[in-house]
């Protein structure tokens, strides 16, 4: 199991420091949300910021682009990106987008709102590198879990093995540490934290608790 820092719930006085906090504490990876306020309600930060990150950071960058037609954005994160997501609801044309990601010699990714059939994915699948689950609806940090996600991991994963796709699984969205286990054991690969990491006091505690989950997964619900 990997976990991608998501640094939309890190303390922005301090980025420099928050970000090398993580990787001392055992980050994979850093997770730069991209917000436009048309997709998803709030506005985060575009590339400027991430090309910021990207400098202060050892770790590799995951961008996940919540933005209406990725496709005039995606070129913006490629030099600093090791893997580009976007959503499947924000574009006509997935099949340009990973085209487009690929042709940047970056991995291409896709990501579903809850509410987006799994199925959605099939035609694009084999072309991906990895698929983000959103397990809350995007655009705030701090939501709560939904649990029908793990049925959704499970289809995914079933699809995945099914076409032969080396696409991994990231989960984003009321990750912790008490349904780490239920993530793992339904087939996630990465696990996106937020405000479960930022907020417990503790990054190294709550890495190694997301890395490896308890035997006995505990309730979805604090």
């Amino acid at each position: 199991m990997k976990v991608s820092a998501s640094i939309l719930d890190c303390d922005f006085l301090h980025l420099g420091e928050e970000i090398r906090a993580v990787e001392a504490a055992g980050a994979d990876c850093i997770h730069l949300d991209v917000m436009d306020g048309r997709f998803v309600r709030g506005i985060s930060f575009g590339r400027p910021l991430g090309a910021a990150v990207a400098r202060a950071a050892k770790l590799p960058l995951h961008s996940h682009l919540m933005v209406i037609e990725p496709e005039k954005q995606i070129d913006e994160y490629l030099p600093f990106s090791e893997v580009v997501v976007f959503h499947i609801e924000t574009t006509e044309d997935p099949g340009r987008c990973i085209e487009q990601i690929r042709a940047g010699g970056v991995k291409p990714g896709i990501s579903l709102n809850p509410d987006t059939p799994i199925a959605a994915l099939k035609p694009w699948l084999p072309e991906l590198d990895d698929v983000l689950v959103m397990s809350v609806f995007p655009g705030r940090g701090g939501q709560q879990f939904i649990p029908e996600s793990l049925d959704r991991i499970r289809e995914l994963e079933r699809l995945i093995a099914g076409c032969g796709s080396r696409a991994t699984i990231s989960v984003d969205g009321g990750v912790k540490p008490e349904n780490a286990g239920l993530l793992a054991e339904a087939g996630a690969d990465i696990l996106i934290a937020g405000s479960a990491l930022f907020r417990s006091g503790d990054y190294a505690r709550t890495i190694a608790s997301l890395k490896s989950p308890p035997l006995t997964p505990g309730p979805l619900e604090p």
